[in-house]
């Protein structure tokens, strides 16, 4: 078809943000779900928030038919057939419901997505060679729901999509000139999915895209270029990094487009949230909680656990991917003044070979000090952020994070870099240590005020118990995005 530049509708009214009558029909598009595979914080995200998002909105999610969700779901019934675009192939639509009720659209094509491996990789962590395929197909189906065709009984009034595996449905939305607002939400702009022009005609992008206005970067083409170019609007899961990533340092070659959009009003942040589960005073059997007595009895198993001796001082933890955006380089640096001052290390976590192979060796170096798990379990990380009493997080950036989150309701003081949701989550020297000086040196700094905190039983409990109060709730967050989606379908 004949391709005219398509802009982004309006920005939204913003006297227009309070909820009233019945919510709008939400389709939340995620390429990751807590309930079936996940890679990180977005999946949990994606479990969460559109529970949350009930209380006000008609909202539904869409997910890839990957091979945990066959063997959950022995039979989904199957609602339409998806057509082939271009060099995506065609595709099944199923539906299927959550026991709490959740309503979930799965994407079904065993030769896409019935595979081993996490979302994005195979086994081996290196990326499926047809991931443009593989996400196209999913935003294309977003695009369909959006269109009305893919289910007769439901078409959604806006389009919830996140990260760049998605971000490809707010392109068709716009090139089929559906009259349907998309919002993308960037979870970290470090990943764009990006591929060679090649690949457009594949993907049914037309050639007059391919350039600064549209899909184009830096010769080639990004997913998420298209998403933040062609979305109706634009938030990342905090304030401060909505505000950072206009910048050259954070933006990753997006920073002038992000700029524009945030003067146009569409670039903003809503902080994520956890749910009630991570509050461990809810469990208490009586009205009283002993904070010291259940502290203890957990540092005692992730000492055992991890095969570290029995000790009294400080217990601190990595509970994270090991990448360098996590600063892991930064952390194991930093091992020694941990030790050197009478505390112990324990690690969890998988990511880069070189990482792993470092921690590994930091483990062997100091045994009985540094324990490690090259890997993930939901269960021991629980028991870590309640047995530590510091947590360790100098990510370089953090879009939001939810890790200093979890371990602040544990009662585990994060010492983290100032940046992203870092920044707005963990209070300085009073739920955590937030240090400026990205260096081994600001680190150590802000290590060595959580050692001499920890020498104070006083001063200490008094950090824990405010740690444990903060307020982290999804409710906040589900209230600010159906204000968008309202102002977005006004």
């Amino acid at each position: 078809m004949l391709f005219e530049r398509i802009t982004p509708p309006a920005a939204p009214d913003p006297d227009r943000t309070t909820p009233s009558g019945p919510g709008p029909r939400v389709l939340y598009v995620t390429p990751e779900l807590a309930d079936y595979a996940k890679a990180g914080g977005l999946g949990e995200v994606a479990a969460a928030l559109p529970r949350a998002l009930q209380s006000f909105c008609d909202v539904r999610i869409l997910i890839p038919g990957y091979r945990p969700v066959l063997e959950k779901h022995r039979f989904i019934p199957v609602i339409s057939e998806l057509p082939p675009v271009n060099g995506i192939p065609g595709a099944k639509l199923g539906r299927l419901q959550t026991p709490d009720g959740l309503t979930i659209y799965v994407v079904l094509n065993s030769s896409l997505y019935d595979r081993g491996g996490s979302p994005y990789c195979d086994s081996h962590g290196q990326d499926w060679p047809d991931n443009d395929i593989r996400f196209g197909r999913l935003s294309a189906a977003a695009a369909d729901l959006a269109a009305g065709i893919a289910d007769p009984d439901w078409k959604p009034d806006h389009l919830h999509l996140n990260d760049w595996p998605t971000a490809l449905a707010a392109g068709y939305v716009a090139w089929r000139r559906l009259n349907v607002p998309t919002l993308l939400t960037v979870h970290n702009l470090a990943y764009h999915g990006v591929f060679s022009p090649s690949r457009l005609e594949a993907l049914g992008i037309p050639w007059e895209a391919f350039r600064m206005d549209g899909v184009e970067f830096y010769g080639q083409w990004s997913f998420l270029k298209a998403g933040l170019y062609y979305a109706s609007q634009i938030t990342t899961v905090s304030s401060t990094y909505a505000e950072e990533i206009t910048r050259p340092e954070h933006g990753h070659g997006l920073d002038g487009l992000l700029k524009l959009r945030s003067a146009q009003g569409r670039l903003s942040g809503i902080l994520n949230g956890i749910d009630e589960s991570w509050d461990p005073t809810l469990e208490a059997q009586s009205g009283r909680f002993d904070l010291s007595r259940w502290k203890s009895r957990n540092a005692a198993q992730v000492r055992r656990d991890f095969g570290l001796a029995v000790s009294r001082g400080p217990l601190f933890a990595i509970v994270s991917r090991l990448v360098r955006q996590k600063g892991t380089d930064l952390a194991i640096e930093a091992a020694d003044a941990i030790v050197r001052n009478g505390g112990q290390l324990v690690v969890t976590g998988r990511g880069e070979s070189d990482f792993e192979h470092a921690i590994a060796d930091l483990g062997a170096r100091y045994p009985g000090a540094v324990g490690v798990r090259i890997g993930f379990d939901d269960r021991e990380a629980r028991r870590v952020f309640a047995g530590s009493d510091f947590l360790l997080m100098p990510s370089r950036f953090e879009p939001c994070g939810l890790a200093q989150m979890y371990a602040q309701k544990c009662g585990s003081l994060p010492i983290a870099h100032k940046t992203g949701g870092l920044a707005e989550t963990v209070a300085d020297g009073l739920t955590g240590f937030l240090f400026e000086d990205y260096s081994l040196r600001g680190l150590v700094e802000a290590i060595g005020r959580g050692l001499a905190t920890y020498r104070s039983t006083r001063k200490i409990g008094q950090m824990r118990r405010s740690a444990m109060s903060q307020a982290f709730s999804w409710t906040d967050s589900a209230l600010q995005y159906s204000m968008l989606y309202r102002a977005g379908v006004a």
